[in-house]
């Protein structure tokens, strides 16, 4: 039973890789990756909106097969997009100082202000997503990877380094993979069924340690590491089920229909005419003239709503970004409503952020920059505020006696550079003071001893 919650998200146990040649341990590594390859492909389907359709009978005409198809109502992206839209890393500092550690140079090199993202939903989405940092020919390199596309295993005591991890990249003529240990990154290529494996190059990495560095979505001791998406996709289905039955019920049953017994139309044109009569009128007292009323639809949309609002609540996003819904929300109701999100989000900064400390610490090992190790990243507020709430408590702050420097870092827009050129226009005086030390610098410099003169 361990063993397979181990294998959900983080990875083979290391009795499962051999401590035997590279090529060896590449190949077992590709087994469990194609063993985990189709439940990572069916999360990105639900992902990507791509999730089964629901089930039409068989011998179902056309049009049922179509509203079958266009039934999929995607939510599983956008609770994904809610939380990852709250995950800003903004900066990077050494203990007791007031501007960025050196190496965050390296991380606006690798344009990881934008990659971050990408790092955050592919953990959110499917349990775990990786990072590695490499030597490069203009320093570090950074990047991001879904499990999908990259295999690590760990040593069952430690979870900071893996022992190993795989990636793999689709190629026309078979498959590349890069094998990284804590002395090189081996370098190897199969045909297009992953045969005929052999080594391509190693090349040393210098770091020591396996290079890479795993970001989890949430931190379980039982190691079973979820993702956002697979707990939804019952609810999706349901969804996606009851959208279908919607349509159809639209399609077939949202009009009044009309029904005569015992007289049938000679022809279409007669039918047509019969059709568009306000009065019909038959010589045959047997013939009846009955109608059918239209479906209603508010049992479908309600059973629609409630599956939404039970995806809302089971994972933390307010159920007005589901469904769409503000009427009349004060700010202190919107604030009330997003509150379990935001205390989703700040959980998630917490082990996004050691993993992004870790990236950063072996960036500035690979670059030769000291770092120490109390050094944290800073992430942007996730909650949202009015304008005069904000304001309002900047300048009681300042009141107490708070330094204004740090309070720029508290404006919600502000970026590092907006801080940093805040606080020189504030340590430079205003315009005023700026022309009178101008005026007293020139002063200084003309005068001379009335002796001499």
């Amino acid at each position: 039973m361990v063993m397979d919650l181990m294998e959900r998200m983080i990875g083979p146990s290391p009795s499962e890789v051999s401590s035997g040649t590279t090529l060896e341990i590449a190949k077992q590594m590709i087994e469990w990756r194609r063993a985990e390859h189709d439940r990572l492909d069916k999360i990105h389907k639900y992902l990507r909106g791509k999730q089964p359709h629901p089930f039409a009978p068989r011998g179902a005409p056309e049009d049922v097969r179509k509203l079958a198809r266009m039934s999929r109502v995607n939510i599983c992206k956008i609770v994904i997009s809610a939380l990852a839209q709250t995950l800003y890393v903004e900066g990077y500092r050494q203990e007791n100082e007031g501007s960025d550690a050196p190496v965050w140079a390296v991380w606006q090199a690798n344009s990881c202000d934008a990659k971050q993202s990408g790092i955050y939903r592919a953990a959110m989405a499917y349990g775990a997503s990786y990072a590695t940092v490499l030597p490069g020919v203009n320093g570090p390199e950074i990047r991001g990877y879904s499990p999908r596309w990259m295999t690590a295993v760990y040593a069952d005591d430690d979870d900071r380094w893996p022992l190993y991890a795989l990636r793999a990249i689709p190629n026309r003529n078979g498959w590349l993979y890069r094998l990284f240990d804590a002395e090189a990154v081996h370098y190897l290529e199969s045909n297009g069924q992953g045969g005929d494996l052999k080594i391509i190059e190693s090349e040393a990495h210098g770091i020591g340690e396996t290079p890479v560095v795993r970001f989890l979505n949430e931190i379980d001791l039982d190691e079973d590491n979820d993702g956002e998406i697979e707990p939804l996709m019952d609810l999706q289905d349901q969804i996606d089920h009851t959208t279908f039955g919607l349509k159809v019920a639209e399609h077939y049953g949202a009009f009044k229909q009309r029904a005569v017994m015992g007289w049938v139309a000679a022809n279409e044109e007669e039918l047509l005419k019969a059709s568009a009569q306000r009065v019909w009128a038959f010589e045959d007292p047997d013939v009846k003239a009955f109608e059918f009323s239209e479906t209603n639809l508010d049992g479908y949309l309600g059973s629609r709503e409630s599956s939404i609002t039970y995806a809302a609540v089971l994972s933390q996003v307010p159920a007005h970004y589901l469904l769409g819904k503000m009427i009349n929300l004060s700010a202190e109701a919107l604030v009330a409503a997003e509150a379990s999100l935001i205390r989703k989000s700040k959980e998630r900064q917490h082990s996004f952020g050691e993993s992004q400390e870790q990236v950063l610490s072996l960036a500035a090992q690979v670059a030769g920059i000291e770092t120490s190790e109390g050094a944290q990243v800073r992430w942007s507020d996730p909650e949202q505020r009015t304008f005069g709430a904000m304001v309002d408590a900047l300048l009681k702050l300042r009141q107490l006696g708070v330094p204004v420097e740090m309070l720029f870092e508290k404006v919600p827009w502000f970026t590092q550079r907006d801080v940093e050129r805040a606080i020189d226009l504030v340590h430079a005086g205003s315009p005023t003071d700026q022309l009178i030390a101008l005026l007293q610098r020139q002063e200084g410099a003309f005068d001379f001893d009335e002796d001499v003169a």
